[in-house]
């Protein structure tokens, strides 16, 4: 599993993120959220994550 730079998505064998279009992966992340309805997570807001899915917490 692998997360992506720019907006943290977790991946697993994906070469293109599809939230963003984005390229560039790491292997060193730290923390899962799992967001269902970004519309009424507080949690979502306040990591200003927008889409549903599967995400780092803190990328490195």
């Amino acid at each position: 599993m692998h997360a992506c730079r720019n907006c943290r998505m977790l991946l697993t064998e994906e070469k293109v993120c599809p939230k963003c279009q984005g390229t560039d992966f790491t292997d060193k992340f730290s923390g899962e959220i799992i967001i269902l309805s970004p519309e009424k997570s507080e949690i979502a807001q306040f990591t200003e994550i927008n889409a549903p899915g599967k995400f780092a917490i803190k990328v490195k």
